[in-house]
């Protein structure tokens, strides 16, 4: 189910299509609607997927741009399924609720009109490859390197019905707000699905680079150290970038484990989750070309409330933005923090090549308080353990998703001014 912030979203942008609608009753007013939510809401999808910088922040980064993204392509698909089935059922509907002859189709002679049979031929198949698109993303059948590539379909896709929706639009709504609007995301879709046929989506905020060093740091974790020079535009701590080390592979979001020193020298503790990230060991070299793009992401633990208790916890390899974060301190030993309670879920502490880190920059900072539950020892970290004290808590979470539902649910007794801070890396 899609977060709250994501919900909200969610609801404007269907408040905003409808207040644009003209009501009514009829077969032609149930299906021309369906069409138009269901165009419109693909239309935002591709524009979505473009990774608009200027989105990030309203949005709260780019894994809730993503979220969104889904969310919308869901929607889009239900509308589209909606849209097929009233036209299905038009006898019955036009005997149950009559018929607006005001939002028939237009009547086009001559080219248009062969278009507009072929927009109309090609909609409901269209509708087919869409759903079929949409459902495999979702149940991730598909592995990622095979996925991508199916996925690349999608703008072909909504052209196609971008068409039937353009062609087959009463001709009254050109004259209406409906119609403006329609046309204007239309538009916006179109241009978003050159960008990616073409691959220009995220160019401006691609730098290459070389790998300096690859150090297999654990029998699940592998630090690579890369070196962008100059060019890399500098970066906050907990934010991650969508790298690309395989261009067959393509880019895969790993958050960057080290703090922005204006060498252009990055690092990222990468686990193996999967039958890429288990490759990388393997595979990647020194000297190996890089391409980064970003940075992305407003995952910023020092970005807390004023006055309010701050809390980091981290499960497992989830620890790397609080290393950058700590790293940062040290780095700007000008500025004033406020103080923090670090607590690090681990599976097993004495293997743990994290925590040697972890606890060296922790000695160094006087305002961090550290915690450790080792997991092989029976240790579990529970809402109680976080030891809220005020009335004001911003909690910044990285980890299993399984630790955050159980402490978010734990936390649900507490009486406090609560933020619960989390990204998801799910971007499919």
């Amino acid at each position: 189910m899609p977060n709250l912030r994501t919900s909200v979203t969610l609801f404007l942008l269907l408040a905003t299509q409808i207040s644009f609608w003209t009501p009514g009753l009829s077969y032609e007013n149930f299906l021309t609607l369906s069409g138009y939510l269901a165009i419109n809401f693909m239309s935002i999808t591709m524009l979505l997927a473009t990774r608009p910088a200027w989105l990030e922040s309203p949005l709260g980064g780019l894994d809730s741009t993503y979220q969104l993204h889904k969310w919308t392509g869901i929607l889009a698909v239900v509308f589209a399924l909606s849209h097929w089935l009233i036209e299905m059922a038009d006898d019955a509907l036009e005997a149950m609720f009559g018929s607006n002859r005001s939002l028939k189709e237009a009547d086009f002679s001559g080219l248009l009109d062969s278009l507009q049979d072929g927009a109309e031929d090609l909609g409901e198949p269209g509708l087919y490859v869409l759903a079929f698109l949409v459902v495999i993303t979702l149940l991730r059948w598909v592995p990622y390197g095979y996925w991508r590539h199916l996925h690349r379909v999608m703008p072909v896709i909504y052209l196609v019905l971008a068409a039937h929706a353009l062609l087959l639009a009463p001709l009254t709504w050109w004259q209406q707000p409906t119609g403006w609007l329609m046309a204007l995301l239309i538009a916006g879709g179109a241009v978003a699905s050159l960008q990616s046929l073409t691959g220009q989506i995220g160019r401006s905020r691609r730098y290459k680079g070389l790998v300096q060093a690859v150090r297999q740091t654990s029998a699940n974790i592998t630090e690579v150290v890369c070196e962008m020079g100059k060019r890399w535009p500098g970066h906050q701590a907990g934010q991650f970038a969508l790298v690309t080390f395989d261009r067959m592979e393509g880019a895969h979001p790993f958050s960057l484990s080290s703090a922005d020193n204006d060498s252009g020298q990055l690092s990222f503790h990468i686990k193996a989750l999967g039958d890429y990230t288990r490759k990388i060991p393997r595979k990647l070299r020194s000297g190996q070309a890089v391409t980064l793009e970003g940075p992305y992401g407003r995952f910023d633990p020092d970005s807390g409330r004023k006055n309010a208790q701050q809390i980091w916890v981290a499960g497992g390899i989830g620890i790397t933005p609080f290393l950058a974060a700590l790293e940062k301190r040290l780095i700007n030993t000008d500025q004033i923090y406020p103080a923090v309670t670090l607590h690090y879920c681990t599976a097993e502490a004495l293997g743990d090549p994290m925590l040697a880190r972890l606890q060296q920059l922790v000695q160094q900072l006087p305002d961090i308080s550290l915690h450790i539950y080792d997991s092989l020892q029976g240790q579990r970290l529970t809402a109680t353990q976080l030891q809220i004290h005020d009335r004001r808590v911003d909690i910044w979470f990285c980890g299993p998703q399984g630790l955050a539902k159980a402490l978010r649910s734990g936390l649900k007794q507490q009486s406090v001014s609560l933020r619960f801070h989390q990204e998801s890396f799910k971007f499919r």
